[in-house]
């Protein structure tokens, strides 16, 4: 005879761990191909196995947005996906009379989050959290989500009102490049990793047209400037320099052709994030004028101590 342990029948366990078993073979053998299950709650058992196989299903039938209550799923495809941004998408997001019957997707959320707010008598602050580990997409799903608002938005009547929006939008969608070559770094999961957090506010009038936007940083990873781990980068400022630094420039910076940084390591890696252009032009649009950038670009210099030429003796 079969006696309970501490309130547990075995027999019992055992029937569930059978029937469990049975359930979920059902599940995995089930006609329906797993890449058509757009949301998470529908799969059952829910089991670490059962979830993992519908993402990787639909991982490779590049569908990369996968719902899960009302918690939205990203993957990183890895890849360029330009048609999926597309402004025609957003727009579609944005008129959509029900956007959450639409495909999974970030701008589903942006758009949810917006209806919110406009929907209220009393307005009430939206908040998204977007999280994941190092090379999940989190900086690349922030951006969406900024292009989105700056386009659904900014949508005034009178010209004068236009012509702010499309400052502002073009002042939120500027302070990107320049968070990132400042606080982004390749490291050996994600070539442009966020080593700060950040809190973005996008503030509307009750019109719900964009205002003004504010960005608060913290928990930078200063450490990083002195000391990266093996086949790791500096920050992107710091290569940025070295690269696009203009004859006269390098002049100005004392930055020497062909010098090598201790603290410049894997500088013949060559990223996208490496374009200065883009940074310089960005903070010309934000306000930061080309003396001011030159003095903190000056300032950059001076944190990469220990100049060694191609024979390894110090420059200076």
């Amino acid at each position: 005879m079969l006696q309970q342990v501490n309130g547990h029948n075995p027999d019992s366990d055992a029937q569930s761990g059978k029937s469990l078993r049975e359930d979920l073979q059902e599940f995995l053998g089930r006609e329906a191909p797993l890449h058509q299950l757009d949301d998470l709650t529908k799969v059952n058992p829910v089991t670490l196995e059962t979830v993992l196989r519908c993402l990787q299903a639909r991982y490779m039938a590049d569908t990369f947005y996968t719902n899960a209550g009302c918690t939205l799923v990203a993957l990183n495809p890895f890849k360029p996906i330009p048609q999926l941004y597309l402004p025609e998408l957003m727009r579609e997001y944005h008129t959509a009379p029900q956007p959450q019957k639409l495909k999974p997707h970030v701008f589903s959320v942006g758009e949810q989050t917006y209806r919110n707010v406009k929907s209220l008598i009393e307005p009430v602050n939206q908040s998204i959290v977007v999280s994941g580990e190092s090379g999940a997409g989190k900086t690349w799903t922030s951006r969406c989500l900024m292009k989105f608002y700056a386009v659904v938005a900014a949508s005034p009547t009178s010209w004068e009102s236009h012509k702010i929006a499309e400052r502002i939008e073009q002042r939120i969608l500027n302070s990107n490049p320049v968070m990132e070559a400042f606080g982004n770094a390749c490291t050996l999961r994600n070539n442009n990793s966020s080593r700060f957090g950040k809190f973005i506010q996008l503030q509307l009038n009750r019109a719900q047209q964009m205002t003004g936007a504010a960005v608060q940083t913290y928990l930078l990873e200063k450490t990083r400037v002195a000391c990266q781990a093996s086949s790791e980068r500096n920050f992107h400022i710091f290569y940025q320099v070295c690269k696009g630094a203009s004859e006269d420039e390098r002049l100005q910076w004392h930055l020497p052709k062909g010098a090598a940084f201790s603290w410049l390591p894997n500088p013949e890696r060559n990223l996208e994030e490496d374009c200065f252009e883009v940074t310089r032009e960005a903070m010309l649009h934000l306000g930061i004028d080309t003396p001011t950038q030159n003095n903190i670009f000056k300032v950059r210099k001076k944190a990469m101590p220990h100049t060694f030429g191609r024979d390894n003796r110090p420059l200076s």
